[in-house]
C-alpha cells in the first residue's frame, strides 16, 4: 500500500482530507491537507445521497490540496452503524471474522446479509466454555457503505479500507493521552456523537448517538424563527455561557441549553453505564473532539453534570504539520481528528 495514505471525513457541510507521509514508521507526518464545502444536502448523515455532486467536490478536493496519493480511508460512524461488546470462543482473528455472520444475527437491526461485519479484539479471558476473545462488534448498513466507496471511486479515487470513525479518532488521540484509568474520548459531530472508552490508547467501549451540534442549531432556528446559517452564529456566540447576556440573547441560551442538555444526559447516561459494567475501569477524565464540542461553556456543563475532569485533546496527536500542511490548515486543527486517524490506520 505503500507509506503515503490519505484519509477522507466526508461531513454533512464539506469534505475534509488529510494525507500522512510515513505513516507505516515511528514519526509520521501529516504532508497535506485540504477541505472543501459541500453543497446543501448532497450528504445527509454521513452518507452520500448525490453521488456525482460529492465526487465532483471530492477531485477538487484533490487539486485543491495537491495529494499525492489517490489510496483513500473512509470512515463511518452515524446511526446505520451498529457497536456492541461481544466474546467470541478463542481462535485467530480472520477465523472469529469469518464466523460472525453464523454467531451475530440475534444482535443486528438488519438481515446480516445487509451488514457489513468486523471485530476489534480487547482483551482475553476464560468463560464457562473456556477461552475466549473479549471484543467488539461492528456492523454497518451495507448499503451505506457502498453509497460512499463507489463516490470515491466515480472520482478516480482507489478505497483501501472503511474505518469506524470514533476507532479512527481513538489513534490519534491515544498518542498523548495516558494515565490511570479510563477515558472517555467524546467526539461531537453535526448529526451524532461517538462516545469511545479507552484505556492506555486501546478501545474498550463505544456507543455513537443520532444527535450532534446541528440539532442545537436547529432548536435555536426554530426558537428564534430564524435561517440556519444566523442560528448557528447565534449558537456560537451565546453557547452555554452562565455570564450575564442581553435579554434579547436569553431565548438563545435556552435554546441551547435545552438541546445541548439532551447531549450531556446521554453522553453521561453512556459513560454511566460504563462504569457500572467495568468497576474496575472507571473513567476518571473525558476528552471532547470535533466541530460541534468547541460550543462555549460545554465542557464545563459537561464536567459539572458529569462530575469527571473535562479537557480538549490534542487534535493532532503530536503529530507535526509540513510546511505545505500548515499554509493550507483550512479550518483549525480541532476538525482534522478523524481524518487523520483513518489515515493512520490503513497503514499501521
Amino acid at each position: 500500500m505503500g507509506t503515503s495514505i490519505v484519509g477522507v471525513d466526508i461531513g454533512g457541510a464539506s469534505l475534509r482530507a488529510v494525507e500522512v507521509s510515513g505513516a507505516g514508521g515511528s514519526k509520521p507526518t501529516i504532508s497535506r491537507i485540504a477541505e472543501v464545502a459541500l453543497p446543501p444536502d448532497a450528504v445527509r448523515r454521513g452518507e452520500v445521497v448525490e453521488p456525482n455532486t460529492v465526487a465532483a467536490v471530492l477531485k477538487k478536493l484533490w487539486s485543491t490540496g495537491g495529494f499525492s496519493s489517490k489510496n483513500v480511508v473512509l470512515g463511518m460512524g452515524n446511526q446505520r452503524v451498529l457497536a456492541r461488546d461481544l466474546s467470541m470462543p478463542k481462535m485467530p482473528l480472520k477465523q472469529i471474522k469469518e464466523s460472525l455472520p453464523f454467531q451475530v444475527q440475534d444482535m443486528l437491526p438488519m438481515p446480516v446479509v445487509d451488514a457489513v461485519l468486523d471485530f476489534y479484539p480487547v482483551s482475553e479471558s476464560v468463560g464457562e466454555q473456556g477461552p475466549v476473545v473479549n471484543g467488539i462488534l461492528v456492523a454497518a448498513v451495507k448499503e451505506a457503505v457502498l453509497a460512499n466507496v463507489n463516490t470515491v471511486r466515480l472520482a478516480g479515487l482507489k478505497p483501501v479500507g472503511v474505518d469506524l470513525n470514533p476507532f479512527a479518532i481513538s489513534r490519534v488521540i491515544g498518542r498523548t493521552e495516558h494515565g490511570d484509568g479510563a477515558i472517555a474520548v467524546v467526539d461531537i459531530g453535526g448529526s451524532t456523537t461517538s462516545i469511545l472508552v479507552m484505556t492506555d490508547g486501546v478501545p474498550q467501549f463505544v456507543r455513537i448517538v443520532g444527535s450532534g451540534g446541528d440539532d442545537i442549531t436547529r432548536a435555536v432556528s426554530t426558537r428564534m424563527q430564524i435561517e440556519l446559517p444566523q442560528a448557528e452564529q447565534a449558537k456560537r456566540a451565546v453557547g452555554l455561557t452562565d455570564q450575564p447576556i442581553p435579554e434579547e440573547q436569553r431565548p438563545v441560551l435556552e435554546a441551547v441549553y435545552a438541546a445541548a442538555g439532551e447531549l450531556v444526559t446521554n453522553i453521561r447516561n453512556t459513560i454511566s453505564f460504563f462504569d457500572s459494567t467495568h468497576e474496575k475501569r472507571r473513567v476518571v477524565r473525558i476528552v471532547l473532539v470535533g466541530n460541534g464540542a468547541r460550543l462555549v461553556g460545554l465542557p464545563k456543563a459537561l464536567a459539572d453534570y458529569t462530575r469527571v475532569p473535562v479537557t480538549y485533546a490534542d487534535p493532532l496527536g503530536g503529530i507535526p504539520l509540513s510546511g505545505a500542511a500548515q499554509k493550507a490548515d483550512p479550518a483549525g486543527q480541532h476538525s482534522l481528528s478523524l481524518a487523520l486517524g483513518l489515515a493512520l490506520g490503513a497503514a499501521a
